[in-house]
């Protein structure tokens, strides 16, 4: 394919979230994962001020894999979006045809929220991932659970908390943590890579972890802790998507869960199994549950499904991740390509289900024919 004919992937990244770094170093192996006789890649960092400017992929591809040494080059040229996918770079003029669709590499508000995916719909662009409806539900944990609870697929249990409830009666929110007993979790209800997340043994930590938790959200989500494993998997589709073998993460740093530090600051904090040591029955059922609750969250493109198993057997979804990291250690990566599709390729299904999404919605009626 000639360079003229490749599509222009706007892959979107950094933004005004807590897991901004984060969302740099997937930035960083989405474009390398770019097939380059199909694609030609305009990387479009988002400031923690909101200002969206076009990166050096070259820059970009040459960053370590350290979240605290990432940062966004703001010397570009600014970046706006115009409607039918066309972008401007404010300091250039218009730039060519616009881009073909937009990769949005975004985690947490303000990308996986789908408040970008309004914004994109608006623009009338392709986008990969959930629309709006499915990345709102599944970046709020609290209507998540519920809506997961309603369809028969089993959650632990929980308790929601707003900051304006606690300052106004904190005893009740203590109780409520009580109901649940000890230990539990504490998390932020619109956030991921476990940021603002505490584990709370006993009601003296809690006010604590309370108080971490609304520095990053103004409700919380109060949980009961699962003893068990922690299982993930994979999807990818939109009308019939399927499910990757399932993998295990294997928690050996201090924290005793999952944390950010386990995640992406300390080498030795955790390791992955994949696939996992699971039977044929517990497999299927992670994979099957992993599709229910892609449907049931009206999901499309890519997700992640995350478990608890626990030693009697039981199979609690956790959350799901409607734009899941692709970091060097992500775990959605890594499960496709244990099931046979390479990064490269899953990039590229990934971008041709979003197109495939647009053209679909695109041949909808906009306007009532009157006879």
């Amino acid at each position: 394919m000639n360079a003229a004919a490749r599509l222009k992937v706007g892959v979107l990244f950094g933004g005004r979230s807590a897991e901004h770094e984060v969302s740099i170093l997937s930035a960083r192996n989405v474009i390398a994962a770019l097939d380059p006789e199909r694609f030609h890649a305009v990387a479009i960092g988002i400031t923690r001020g909101g200002r969206w400017i076009q990166q050096s992929t070259q820059r970009l591809l040459r960053e370590k894999g350290d979240p605290r040494f990432v940062q966004l080059c703001v010397d570009g040229p600014e970046v706006s979006l115009l409607a039918n996918g066309a972008s401007e770079a404010a300091n250039a003029g218009p730039r060519g045809a616009g881009l073909d669709v937009i990769f949005p590499v975004l985690h947490g508000p303000h990308g996986e929220d789908g408040t970008v995916q309004g914004l994109l719909e608006l623009a009338g662009v392709p986008y990969v991932g959930a629309g709006v409806l499915g990345s709102a539900v599944g970046m709020d944990k609290d209507v998540m659970k519920r809506l997961l609870r309603d369809a028969g697929i089993p959650v632990a249990r929980f308790a929601v908390a707003r900051h304006s409830e606690y300052r106004r009666d904190p005893a009740a929110v203590l109780t409520r943590a009580d109901a649940l007993g000890y230990p539990l979790f504490v998390k932020p209800a619109n956030l991921g890579s476990s940021v603002g997340v505490t584990r709370v043994l006993s009601r003296a930590q809690l006010p604590s972890a309370l108080q971490t938790a609304f520095a990053y959200d103004l409700k919380v989500i109060l949980e009961e802790s699962i003893t068990g494993r922690e299982i993930e998997c994979s999807v990818l589709g939109n009308d019939a998507p399927v499910a990757s073998v399932p993998g295990e993460i294997v928690v050996t740093h201090p924290d005793g869960f999952y944390s950010y530090d386990a995640k992406y600051l300390d080498d030795h904090g955790s390791r992955l199994e994949i696939p996992a040591s699971l039977d044929d029955r517990t497999a299927s059922e992670v994979q099957r549950l992993s599709l229910e609750t892609f449907r049931a969250l009206e999901c499309s493109g890519l997700a992640r499904v995350d478990f608890f198993l626990r030693g009697d057997g039981q199979l609690f979804v956790n959350e799901i991740n409607t734009l899941p990291g692709f970091t060097a250690i992500s775990m959605y990566p890594k499960l496709w390509a244990a099931s046979g599709v390479s990064p490269r390729e899953l990039i590229s299904r990934l971008i041709d289900l979003a197109i495939e999404r647009h053209s679909q919605r695109a041949v909808l009626r906009s306007v009532c024919s009157v006879r």
